[in-house]
């Protein structure tokens, strides 16, 4: 084991020095995936987006045949713009117990640990395959998972249980909510600032759609849904990013804005945005036109992020349980990409190292004892496997 987690640190310092920021090429850290796996006799396919910049890594280790485990995790972050760090965010950091860096625990830290375990999994006398499936974008929405569902559809096996490896603090998750990632592009129109009556800002009309999102948001939150396991037990919203117009002296001619909607399990979001997408047309829109028949409000639908509920977990729920002795199941708020994989029929859990209350802040940290739970719990998977 001591070696193993000194292996396990060096990769992870590899892989938290690639700035892999959703929606930037893979190359590098894909590249070195690759390469690394390639050093150990793992030969790894590659599935492209479609301008072939970004890319997910797929591998089996041990027979071709139906079952076994799959790994899932994902190889970008979230960015660090406007975010104060104490260290180097693309430099893995340590103090004491603590590895400093972005996505060190949001979700390298697991990546690591499975790439450390190569070796064991490799020297185990499998019965049942381990299947390493490392995807691109999912912070955004799970970009990559459907190209790499397509692929994994053209092999001759089929995986029985998947373990997204988001970090769930070594506890069973069997359910999180789903989403919408969602994008508006509102269209003013421009004049000077000494009569804007003849204008129509775009920044206004973004106040009062995101006055409407945050009016839902309160409606939500008052009315939570009574014995939830979920924390919040209600759908929320999120504004993350503003921008628009040209001047201070000029009514603003554009702005756009991004923002998420995660429903409840069995919530049909749908009809929410739906809500929203009417009262711009209705409230907002007759009165920008009546100025400028130019002005436009686009709702944009980025990805709809399928949630994950308990019809396909009992046995990969089962099969972690087995391993590890924890029988508890539970929930969680965020997202991830479990959720297209249970879509796609597979048992899927999460169950993963580290706390997800340290990802997209600055100062990121995963705990060296952490990792070590991850790897103990892999030995385990190729334990399992072998028998």
């Amino acid at each position: 084991m001591p070696g193993t987690l000194d292996n396990t640190i060096e990769i992870l310092e590899r892989l938290v020095g690639f700035d892999s920021v959703s929606g930037k090429p893979t190359h590098g850290i894909v590249g070195y995936i690759k390469d690394y796996l390639a050093a150990h006799g793992v030969e790894a396919s590659l599935s492209f987006d479609e301008a072939g910049e970004r890319a997910n890594v797929f591998a089996t280790i041990g027979p071709e045949i139906d079952g076994g485990v799959l790994l899932n995790g994902h190889t970008d972050v979230v960015p660090v713009e406007g975010q104060q760090w104490r260290t180097d965010p693309f430099t893995l950091v340590r103090k004491g117990d603590r590895l400093y860096g972005r996505g060190s625990v949001d979700m390298k830290g697991f990546l690591a640990c499975v790439l450390a375990s190569v070796p064991v999994f490799r020297a185990a006398k499998l019965n049942r395959p381990v299947h390493i499936a490392f995807s691109y974008d999912e912070e955004t929405g799970g970009y990559g998972m459907p190209v790499l569902l397509e692929s994994m559809a053209g092999k001759r096996f089929r995986p029985e249980v998947v373990i997204v490896g988001e970090p769930t603090d070594m506890k069973i998750v069997t359910g999180h909510k789903g989403g919408f990632e969602m994008r508006t592009e509102i269209t003013g129109h421009e004049v000077h600032s000494c009569d804007p009556g003849k204008g129509v800002s775009a920044i206004s009309a973004a106040m009062k759609l995101i006055a409407k999102i945050e009016e839902l948001s309160a409606q939500r939150a008052s009315n939570p849904v009574a014995n939830s396991p979920y924390d919040p037990p209600f759908a929320t919203f999120n504004v993350g990013i503003i921008e628009g117009g040209a001047a201070r002296n000029a009514t603003a001619g554009w702005c756009n804005f991004d923002w998420e909607y995660r429903q409840m399990p069995g919530e049909d979001g749908t009809l929410t945005i739906a809500e929203i997408e009417a009262f711009a047309a209705q409230e907002l829109l007759p009165t920008m036109k009546a100025v400028n028949a130019g002005a436009d409000i686009q709702i944009i639908t980025e990805v709809a992020v399928p949630g994950l509920d308990d019809r396909n977990a009992a046995t990969a729920a089962a099969f972690v349980s087995a391993v590890t002795g924890i029988n508890s199941r539970g929930v969680v708020s965020f997202g991830t990409d479990a959720g297209y994989f249970s879509d796609a029929g597979f048992s899927t859990v999460v169950f993963g190292p580290g706390s997800i209350s340290r990802a997209h802040q600055p100062d990121e940290y995963i705990e060296v004892s952490e990792l070590a739970q991850g790897l103990d719990f892999l030995e385990k998977v190729a334990t399992r496997l072998s028998q």
